[in-house]
């Protein structure tokens, strides 16, 4: 089905021409004059100051439109090429800039370089509307006038109807398309008449079908009738076409800004790719679903989840496909965005590529250090593999390098699980939650693990469970209200598995003692004034206008 493109794509060039000039304040550069003259080289010191930015902020839009600006400014080729080529390597679907470069090129006559640099954008954002008019443009400018480039760009009816079928046609579809042709051709009455103007070759001679009589009356004759079928064929893609953007017009309608800009999209500008994404995979053929969702991450290149929704539809459809959707999305336009990359992972731990799924796990974690679920997820798969000595070294080291004692806590949980249900090794697990808690002795969490492990073990150790509730209890660094919890809990478990009934009596006085605490803290608190309370009585006046118009004037005492 021939492609759909909203007319609202038209307005992609003057629009991000606008945002190009609102990103890049003017002439960031004037202070070269101020520069003093004993200075060496100073346009490239300035370069460097540029580049050091962009260096060491690769997502900084703005930097990148200052170094831009410069080397344009500076109207040095070689500086030039190499900011474009670095920049378009972070932000490849900015047609604006694509044209910046070639028009820079062609400034220096480097034509053979302008028309390269046009092709590479068009490779890149292959859906820009406008990249494509105005390459179209550069070449009817530099070509048009050209002895080889006459008559290039023409309308389709008279560039069929001025050449031979077969010379706008591969010689397969002429074959056939002829073949269709004759068929529907009644048979002369007069075969004399018919055989007048043809060429007979002598036997063993005889030439292909359909080039037999070329230049004879009959040949033009059915070359003409070909040329109709040609342009009947034409006129039902075009009118099947429009029929097809009818059915889309609203969604595009909707779509008010195709093209690719850092700023977020609104989120009705969201809501409608949501919806006209979903509407195409339930009506269209796969190849529109394609060009669509094309379309769609030049507007939502920065939005993870349009890329995961894209990555989703294409694995029913082609694995390769799917491992470039992610390719993209995670190596040039959202390189530091977790979710994507953990997506990208499980799929290729899907398809078996392991190596592949553990290098993408690690590049990020390397690009955005501290994420715990990262770090989680390259545990389970070392798990998932059998590998238990590499998840073994990787919590020990994300607990001895854990920059605060609540994160070290969470990983000796995880790893005390570990040890006790996969490898099965529980005096480990106790070592690693008790080497925990004398780091962060006021986790609950560590205590409650452990009491977990014990719970599980069979037989049941009374005293190891009985102290630790004990533990708890003597600490000052829980309140009262989690002894009072922990000491019930301690209750339970001597009423369900305790031998001796002189520790449940001991165990119930204590518990008494701790509610009586409570009961008294709470009481304490709630006798005690409050700030409120000690504020005097506020006169509030209010004058309330009856339906009759008179107004009467209301003394209200409040007290806060």
């Amino acid at each position: 089905m021939p492609r759909i493109h909203s007319g609202k794509m038209s307005q992609q060039s003057s629009t991000e021409d606008e945002n190009m000039k609102e990103t890049n304040p003017d002439n960031p550069v004037d202070t070269q004059e101020n520069k003093d003259e004993g200075q060496e080289d100073p346009v490239n010191t300035e370069l460097e100051k540029y580049w050091k930015a962009v260096r060491e902020t690769p997502s900084d839009f703005t930097g990148w439109t200052y170094l831009l600006q410069f080397v344009e400014q500076e109207n040095k080729i070689e500086a030039a090429r190499e900011a474009y080529d670095a920049f378009f390597s972070n932000y490849p679907y900015c047609y604006g800039y694509w044209k910046k470069y070639a028009d820079m090129e062609k400034r220096h006559n480097n034509l053979d370089k302008a028309t390269e640099i046009f092709e590479r954008g068009l490779k890149a954002v292959p859906m820009s509307i406008d990249l494509w008019l105005h390459y179209i443009n550069y070449y009817i400018g530099e070509y048009g006038k050209a002895e080889q480039g006459e008559g290039d760009i023409r309308s389709f009816k008279h560039h069929v109807y001025i050449h031979h079928p077969k010379e706008i046609m591969s010689l397969d579809d002429f074959f056939k398309l002829r073949k269709e042709v004759v068929a529907k051709t009644d048979a002369p009455e007069d075969d004399e008449d018919a055989d007048a103007g043809l060429i007979i070759n002598p036997p063993g001679e005889e030439v292909p079908p359909g080039m037999e009589t070329e230049g004879g009356k009959s040949d033009e004759e059915e070359a003409m009738k070909i040329r109709d079928v040609i342009i009947q064929q034409r006129d039902s893609v075009f009118k099947q076409t429009e029929e097809e953007v009818s059915k889309r017009w609203n969604f595009e309608e909707g779509i008010k800004r195709p093209y690719f800009h850092v700023k977020p999209l609104e989120r009705a500008q969201l809501k409608n790719w949501r919806e006209y994404l979903d509407w195409e995979i339930q009506n269209g053929p796969h190849e529109r679903v394609v060009i669509l969702f094309e379309r769609c991450m030049i507007a939502t290149a920065l939005y993870e989840d349009f890329w995961m929704k894209y990555a989703k539809y294409m694995e029913d459809h082609s694995i390769e496909a799917v491992r470039n959707v992610y390719r993209r999305a995670c190596k040039i336009h959202l390189p530091k965005k977790p979710y994507i990359h953990m997506a990208w992972a499980a799929f290729e731990e899907r398809q078996g590529n392991h190596e592949a799924a553990w290098e993408i796990l690690a590049n990020l974690e390397k690009s955005v250090p501290g994420l715990v679920m990262v770090s989680m997820r390259r545990i389970s798969l070392e798990r998932r593999q059998g590998n238990n000595e590499d998840a073994d070294a990787l919590f020990h080291d994300y607990i001895e390098n854990a920059k605060k004692p609540e994160i070290g806590s969470f990983f000796s949980v995880k790893f005390a699980r570990y040890l006790f249900k996969v490898v099965d090794d529980t005096e480990k697990a106790r070592q690693v939650l008790h080497k925990a808690i004398e780091k962060d002795p006021g986790n609950l969490k560590l205590f409650l693990q452990l009491i977990d492990i014990e719970y599980q073990c069979k037989p049941i150790d009374e005293d190891r469970i009985i102290d630790l509730f004990s533990q708890v209890l003597a600490s000052e660094d829980f309140p009262l209200g989690i002894k009072v919890k922990m000491s019930q809990r301690k209750l339970e478990f001597l009423e369900d598995f305790g031998h001796s009934i002189l520790k449940l009596k001991e165990a119930y006085d204590e518990h008494q003692k701790l509610m009586k605490d409570l009961n008294g803290e709470r009481k304490k608190r709630h006798n005690e004034p409050s700030h409120a309370h000690s504020h005097p009585a506020k006169i509030i006046l209010v004058i309330i206008t009856l339906i009759t118009g008179v107004p009467i004037i209301l003394i209200i005492i409040h007290h806060d």
